[in-house]
């Protein structure tokens, strides 16, 4: 069959890669694609907004599948365009999507059906959420309620922060339409970690659990960035945490959405941290996460076509995991996530650095360019984390000491030290 997939970044290059793997797929097209992708699909110059090209495209080139990767035109209902048409989809409509679109939506829901978060309180009115943000104190985290490309999340140390986060998002527009709401919510302390799931209504077929690191700098300092780099599975994380997250988070809220009339079909990720109380929920998104997609499908045995295909027959596709461990670590522009030049030249990379995943590279005058804020994904995976992670920071040679390039040195060691720690004890 004919695959198109709907995006431009490192998750949807991630998901070519896994597509031109399988024995089912005879031409990959990609919408609009990126330069790296243009090595095994055929990248169409189309937006991810032109709902009506899109569709007629697919009709045209025969295409057996499509797959959305990003949020935006599943909350714009791209899915409900191609379903109208009658073409084969995978991805949440857009009654669905809004679990992502509106962190208050996805709040009252999980109130409503009794599945564990923090606690929280929405707000339009800039007094009211200083008023509500003195009276709990900090730490407090405020969150822009639409849209923000990773960057609506403050996680208050201080009142003041927190009061300047609100009047920043509410008074002074700096989401736009996605913070006219906020969400003022309680800090929760613990491990994050992220489970995505292959979801048709309230078929949940949950897939190995992610590690993203979204701070800009070493040792989680700086501003909140879309993800610096990920490993998956989560070794740390206790198989009754993963249970739990399973049973009484992913699995209600997918039923939970059929309830509501809004049945998801797609990929729904959790963004969880297991805290003394045990996993409680700090986000949802509609697709797959990023950069959790880049280290989750190199570890998947599956063909993802037959995955996906089983799923919309709502049939068990019986996911098959690798026992390695995967890491990636995102190389981004000096500047990232605020201000950045393009333009800039790549250092050539040997066909033996693991894997690489681009996102904001374009191809210009016979070499790589950076055309965005995370450029690329390095990966490799290991026997165990330790060894995925020295084979990447290996991989990333090229990259030190490179004025237009950064990357976190620390992606994953502190589960590294806690995982020796753990087994000097035992």
């Amino acid at each position: 069959m004919n695959v198109l997939v709907v995006g431009r970044g490192g998750r949807e290059h991630s998901l070519v890669q896994k597509f031109a793997e399988s024995d089912q797929v005879d031409r990959i097209f990609a919408a609009p694609g990126n330069a790296g992708m243009s090595k095994i699909a055929e990248c169409i110059d189309m937006s991810e907004q032109d709902f009506d090209g899109l569709v007629a495209f697919a009709r045209e080139n025969n295409v057996g599948l499509t797959v959305v990767g990003p949020e935006n035109p599943l909350l714009d209902g791209l899915v409900d365009a191609f379903q109208e048409a009658a073409l084969p989809v995978f991805g949440p409509t857009k009654a669905a999507a809004l679990i992502e679109g509106s962190k208050h939506f996805a709040k009252q829901l999980m109130h409503k059906y009794e599945i564990p978060t923090a606690g929280y309180e929405a707000f339009s009115n800039v007094e009211a959420a200083q008023s509500y943000i003195r009276e709990k104190g900090a730490p407090i985290v405020v969150k822009a309620d639409g849209l923000a490309a990773g960057k609506g999340v403050v996680v208050a140390e201080t009142v003041d922060e927190a009061l300047s986060a609100a009047e920043d998002m509410l008074e002074n527009g700096q989401f736009g339409d996605a913070s006219r709401e906020i969400v003022v919510e309680e800090f929760l302390a613990g491990e994050e970690f992220s489970l995505m799931a292959f979801v048709n209504g309230s078929n949940v077929y949950p897939m190995i659990p992610a590690k993203d690191h979204k701070r800009a700098f070493d040792g989680d300092q700086g501003p909140n960035t879309g993800g610096m780099g990920a490993f998956a599975p989560v070794q740390a994380l206790n198989n009754s945490s993963y249970a739990f997250a399973v049973e009484e988070i992913v699995k209600p809220v997918a039923a939970a959405m059929v309830e509501e009339g809004r049945p998801f079909t797609g990929i729904l990720y959790a963004g969880l941290i297991e805290t003394s109380e045990g996993p409680k929920v700090i986000e949802f998104n509609a697709r797959f996460g990023d950069p959790e997609t880049q280290v989750v499908l190199p570890l998947l045995e599956n063909d993802l076509v037959q995955v996906v295909n089983d799923v919309l027959d709502g049939k068990d596709p019986g996911l098959k995991w690798s026992e390695e461990v995967c890491a990636g670590v995102v190389v981004a522009s000096a500047g990232y996530p605020g201000p950045y030049e393009k333009g800039r030249p790549l250092p050539e990379l040997k066909a033996d650095d693991g894997f690489v995943v681009h996102a904001g590279t374009a191809w210009e005058s016979g070499k790589y360019v950076s055309s965005g804020g995370r450029v690329l994904l390095i990966g490799n995976k290991g026997e165990d984390l330790a060894q995925a992670l020295d084979r990447t920071y290996q991989s990333l040679r090229p990259f030190e000491n490179q004025r237009d390039f950064f990357f976190r040195r620390d992606i994953g060691r502190t589960s590294v030290s806690s995982a020796a720690s753990h087994a000097d004890v035992e």
